[in-house]
């Protein structure tokens, strides 16, 4: 494996590890503000147990979540100087403003652990919201650099000299708008999906008496509700992100939907092989005329292809599988949600196992799909780190000895993810719902 290859190795397992608490980071505390406000709305004091103990779940997630994403900023320096070169002139901003939304978040998340059974209604809501809107900018501002990277601007250059840096310019790039909703939606469905886990795990569970389980079975409700509302958000957005690489990243598209010829009324493809040798794809389903519609809101838009474009240009044409993967995991999830609550509120009968059995699937699922979007945006850019402007090749560290570095780290997230793990097991098997039932006095 040669260097550049085990440098985005090590970057890309760091980036792996560091997205599940950093999206789980964004998801729960959206999920805390949504049972304050069914607490307050319903005055049904299971809300306020269930936002209790997620954020003592939350402040768990963020101990791993902290150092991890500041090992991530640290392998962005030691991996990719030459990135960092430009990155440092150009869009420094969002990474400075970030400081300040993560100050927000850790401010507010005290006076919510802290203080929230003295404080009325309105207050704890707003407390919790602030929680909330902090991790959700930082995940924004982090997110606005990678959209830099997918449409830079702000910047010249000349002869490997910056001039006439314009950082707003910068940070408001063509594509931040779409990537930042897309960023933040999916981490929401995600945390109210790993909540659909642990909910019907629990419910699954026998030895829990029926009034614990009545408490998991609202728990698991208002989860399905949140999650399929932003899963079909989510596949909603899809439709801009679409449009967004048809205008600013066409080879990206056509490598995703294994596009080679240039057309008008282009199908969308789904599932199937790229053949790169003969240019075509294999076994896929094409809906007709459905890219085209995607990409320009009319049947005649003129989708390029793949063979518009140099061939050493091309991304890797495995991220058609990673895009069907990402889409059908979001379709999957959609129709799960859906069709659970249509089967408990149609049907009034409670949750059969079978079923219960199936949504165990829903957090760890929502995950895959979480990190196989994130493998797709970054592995679709490639040949480029910054799109147009600077080469992966470029960018990256010539030291050597990365293959140390990467056993190690791999051995470290493996034991932090095990340690974590363990640490939510034991934590919450010595602090039963029970007890926080019969004691919770908010108001």
């Amino acid at each position: 494996m040669d260097n550049v290859m085990l440098a985005r190795s090590l970057f890309g397992s760091s980036m792996a590890f560091h997205i599940i608490f950093a999206t789980m980071g964004v998801g729960l505390p959206f999920m805390i503000v949504i049972a304050e406000i069914a607490y307050q709305v319903k005055k049904d004091k299971d809300y306020a147990v269930m936002a209790k103990r997620w954020t003592k779940c939350q402040a768990i997630l963020l101990g791993v979540g902290i150092p991890s994403g500041t090992l991530v900023g640290v392998m962005l320096s030691l991996l990719w100087p030459g990135f960092m070169e430009i990155v440092g002139q150009v869009i420094a901003l969002p990474f400075q403003v970030e400081i300040w939304a993560f100050f927000l978040e850790a401010l507010f998340m005290s006076i919510y652990v802290y203080a929230a059974d003295r404080l009325p209604g309105a207050l704890r809501i707003v407390s919790v919201a602030f929680v909330a809107l902090g991790a959700s900018a930082s995940a924004v501002l982090i997110t606005d650099a990678h959209a830099w990277m997918n449409t830079p601007q702000g910047f010249r250059i000349e002869n490997g000299q910056i001039f006439d840096v314009n950082p707003w310019k910068a940070a408001l790039n063509p594509s931040l708008p779409t990537t930042a909703s897309h960023v933040l939606i999916s981490a929401y469905m995600t945390g109210a999906f790993a909540v659909v886990t642990v909910a019907a795990a629990k419910i699954l569970n026998r030895k829990r008496s029926e009034r614990e389980r009545q408490y998991h079975r609202k728990g698991l409700m208002l989860s399905l509700i949140i999650g399929g509302a932003m899963s079909l958000i989510t596949a909603l957005s899809g439709h801009s992100t679409a449009q967004m690489l048809h205008h600013y990243q066409p080879e990206k598209l056509a490598a995703a939907e294994g596009l080679f010829e240039t057309q008008a009324y282009a199908p969308l493809a789904i599932g199937g092989v790229t053949d790169k040798e003969n240019r075509t794809i294999r076994g896929a389903i094409e809906i007709p005329w459905a890219l085209s519609v995607l990409a320009g809101n009319r049947f005649d838009t003129v989708v390029r292809g793949l063979n518009d474009f140099p061939e050493e240009e091309w991304p890797p044409l495995f991220i058609h599988t990673l895009f069907n993967l990402m889409v059908g995991i979001g379709m999957l999830l959609l129709a799960a949600a859906a069709g659970t609550i249509l089967y408990r509120l149609v049907g009034k009968r409670d949750y059969p196992r079978w079923l219960l059995q199936a949504l165990l699937l829903a957090g760890p699922l929502s995950l895959i799909g979480i990190e196989t979007g994130w493998i797709f945006s970054c592995t679709g850019r490639q040949p480029w780190t910054i799109y147009h402007i600077q080469t992966t090749v470029e960018a990256a560290t010539k030291s050597q000895n990365l293959g140390t570095l990467f056993v190690l780290f791999i051995g470290l997230y493996v034991f932090l993810l095990i340690v974590t793990g363990l640490v939510l097991r034991y934590y919450f098997n010595r602090h039963p719902v029970t007890p926080d039932m019969l004691e919770v006095r908010y108001g």
